[in-house]
């Protein structure tokens, strides 16, 4: 049938569908996050899944002034005590205290770990890229070098899932900073204010004396770690880890043959076990490298233990019940478990 139209009646404009989705809020939200980054690690979804992760069925209030305020006095505190025991030297900058809720302490360290996870996320897609992992027949209507596309566009957002889901599981648990016992960027002390105040009230602990044991703790991994040369063989230790990891992908490309990009469950389904692909090692030398970054921490949580202990002790009436609630609270390690996870 012909087209009715009014006599004279302009035609419609065409409007190019690019155009329109452009209009679209929720395209443009998506858009956003695909084009966030242009790394391994889709940082953004990292950061997004992150914080709904450690807001689950929480309440996660921001810090009040006074917590500020309290907080700032008792590593002021610490910064004396730990100079004075351990007669390490000062670290040369000046602490920049931080109290933060939830959502704060997984924006900050989706930013601190960057120079951690990326090695790992990198040497992952470069290993698929070289095997040319990925569905062995497209799916109908589509061709291998658009599925390859895809694939490249969904590894940063699938290990950006992943290292979210971390994130998010550490913002729901740890006190301070260095929960994860590792070297961070000098500068600043994070405070994750609602979990110290839940622990307070589930132990029934005083919160001077316990937030003055949470910033003894963090006050003496910052001096530990002040060393410029002790981040950088941290640092060297992981690199040559990830470098010389053997990888198992036929698990992953398994699943990848399998994938159905249109059910968003298969999606997150296809990369579960990711971490079988960094198996466990035949190798010696390999053994040895997982061996010296194990030891590092080790090293440097059972240093900070034994300062803790001592200061604890002399400064801190209640210690014998704080330490008895860290150690039901530390059962499980979950800050070295869900390194692990980072790091394969």
């Amino acid at each position: 049938m012909a087209r009715m139209a009014s006599p004279g009646a302009e035609e419609p404009p065409e409007v190019p569908l690019s155009d329109v989705l452009g209009e679209v809020p929720l395209f443009r939200e998506i858009q956003r996050v695909l084009l966030a980054s242009t790394g391994p690690v889709n940082w953004e979804l990292a950061r997004q899944i992150g914080i709904a992760v450690a807001s689950w069925g929480v309440e996660d209030p921001r810090p009040t002034d006074e917590d500020r305020r309290g907080l700032a006095e008792v590593v002021r505190v610490a910064e004396l005590a730990v100079a004075e025991h351990t007669g390490l030297p000062a670290p040369t900058d000046v602490a920049r205290i931080e109290s933060f809720r939830r959502a704060d302490w997984v924006e900050a360290n989706a930013r601190s770990l960057r120079d951690l996870i990326e090695p790992v996320a990198a040497r992952l897609s470069a290993a698929l890229a070289q095997q040319g992992g990925g569905p062995a027949a497209p799916m109908p209507g589509t061709t291998p070098e658009l599925m390859e596309m895809v694939l490249q566009r969904m590894m940063p957002l699938l290990l950006g899932a992943q290292v979210g889901g971390v994130l998010g599981y550490l913002g729901q648990r740890v006190l301070g900073q260095y929960d994860l016992a590792v070297p961070r960027e000098a500068g600043a002390l994070y405070f994750v204010v609602p979990n110290i105040a839940r622990f307070e009230s589930d132990w029934s602990l005083e919160p001077i004396e316990f937030r003055t044991f949470v910033a003894l703790h963090e006050v003496t991994h910052r001096f530990e770690f002040a060393r410029p040369w002790v981040r950088d063989h941290f640092m060297r230790l992981v690199r040559d880890l990830v470098e010389h990891a053997e990888l198992d992908l036929s698990g992953l490309e398994q699943r990848l043959e399998s994938l159905d990009l249109s059910d968003p469950d298969a999606l997150s389904k296809a990369f579960e076990g990711m971490n079988d692909v960094f198996g466990q090692s035949s190798d010696p030398e390999q053994r040895l490298r997982i061996a010296r970054v194990q030891s590092f921490m080790a090293a440097a949580e059972g240093y900070g233990d034994h300062v803790m202990e001592g200061l604890g002790r002399k400064l801190l009436p209640t210690y014998s019940r704080i330490e008895e609630a860290l150690l039901r609270h530390r059962e499980g390690r979950h800050g070295d478990q869900a390194l692990e996870r980072l790091l394969g």
